[in-house]
């Protein structure tokens, strides 16, 4: 548990899910993210000392004092009890306009309104999936330009490099625990109501970032542009046959051969941009198509936008690559099944197989745990069928259609 100067008190403002399942959801908060061990935020009243940077934190010391927490937009009251040597802190880690309002001896001695402008705030990726990352980073943006706050970013290493090309407003930090105002823990959160008011199943993944932060409109991801010039003169495709887990690869048989086969056919080089050239995860291996070219390894982003900017097109799965792919400008075509049509970013040459199962990612109806196993058909002869459900057939019509558009254009 954390460790304050008193013992913690939490309260609950969102009503979606019971007390004993956010005291189990704060236990693995903790375990995942570390808050910052110090209420640093001075109140002007001695020993009472407030931030927002675990939710909302007000450590209260020895007295006669009556807290009432609300909020700021709506007048809601979400905590209003008597505290004394206590540190009352928040269920809630996402954005709420918080109003904190505390008496001494029935006498008002301090009202602060959540404002973040001018201040330094923390936005701290817990995940390091790429696809999640540049589908939230957007909404860290428009915090910043709407709240006028100094923004520090604690995100995985590899994707820092991003930030400080197309986000230089968002200044990286490597430790994540600068002393700030208020910090937001910005993730892809899974009927996990501590970090978003919303589970992400329920809607795009480009709209997480709105409930998290608070933001109304809807945030597109800025374009990446290539930092170098063209290096491979002949047209090329780039693919992408690994995801963050096998099941969501495309495992039709000879699906891949068959399709870079064709491509090759059509003048096409055929370029593998994968990190690995070999994975395997719960018993499935996914290996580097074999006629592809190897472009594999564990390179710069940098490298990657690089080739991607210049190919006609991108083949992929919903993985991060096919996020990158997007936000580079690339077209793309996506094979994915375990998820709703809708999730992802939106694209045109979407090949799934609606005649077979799919989509159970996004049904809230099935526990995240259980996905990975195939929690519709796991142990019959229809396991990961969304997977291998896309024909080659079905995949090389949309590739035709794909390049049909882009001669029109």
């Amino acid at each position: 548990m954390e460790k304050y100067q008193y013992p913690v008190h939490y309260f609950q403002c969102s009503t979606a899910i019971s007390p004993e399942k956010a005291a189990r959801q704060i236990m693995l908060f903790i375990d995942q993210v570390k808050p910052p061990p110090k209420i640093a935020g001075e109140t002007g009243v001695p020993g009472l000392k407030l931030d927002f940077n675990y939710g909302v934190r007000l450590q209260v010391p020895d007295g006669n004092w009556r807290v009432v927490i609300g909020n700021a937009m709506n007048g809601q009251i979400y905590f209003d009890k008597d505290v004394s040597e206590k540190v009352v802190v928040s269920f809630e880690k996402f954005y709420i306009p918080w109003q904190i309002d505390v008496f001494r001896d029935g006498e008002k001695v301090f009202s602060h309104t959540f404002d973040p402008e001018g201040q330094p705030v923390m936005f701290y990726f817990p995940n390091r999936a790429m696809g999640d990352s540049i589908a939230l980073l957007p909404y860290v943006a428009a915090f910043v330009r709407e709240r006028r706050c100094k923004a520090y970013i604690y995100i995985a290493p590899y994707l820092r490099e991003i930030v400080e090309r197309y986000y230089p407003e968002l200044q990286i930090s490597t430790t994540g625990t600068e002393e700030t105002y208020a910090t937001y823990y910005v993730g892809m959160y899974i009927d996990f109501y501590c970090g978003s008011p919303e589970d992400c199943r329920y809607s795009p993944m480009e709209y997480a970032g709105k409930y998290i932060l608070g933001i109304q409109d809807l945030q597109r991801t800025r374009k990446f542009y290539p930092s170098a010039g063209r290096k491979i003169k002949e047209r090329y495709v780039c693919i992408g046959a690994q995801a963050s887990w096998a099941w969501k690869g495309w495992h039709y048989p000879h699906g891949w051969d068959e399709i870079i086969e064709a491509l090759k056919e059509s003048g096409y080089r055929v370029l593998c941009i994968d990190r690995d050239k070999e994975v395997e995860d719960d018993g499935i291996k996914v290996v580097m198509p074999k006629g592809a070219e190897d472009f594999t390894g564990e390179l710069p982003l940098s490298e990657r936008i690089e080739l991607l900017a210049y190919a006609d097109f991108f083949i992929g799965l919903g993985s991060g690559l096919a996020w990158l792919a997007y936000a580079v400008g690339c077209p793309v075509v996506m094979i994915c099944g375990f998820s709703a049509s809708w999730y992802e970013f939106f694209t045109p040459y979407r090949v799934y197989n609606e005649m077979k199962c799919h989509g159970c990612y996004n049904d809230a109806r099935i526990p995240y745990n259980i996905i990975m196993k195939c929690p519709r058909h796991q142990g019959t002869p229809r396991a990961f069928e969304c997977s291998s459900g896309a024909t080659s057939k079905q995949v090389l019509q949309t590739i035709v259609r794909l390049i049909d558009d882009l001669d029109k254009k």
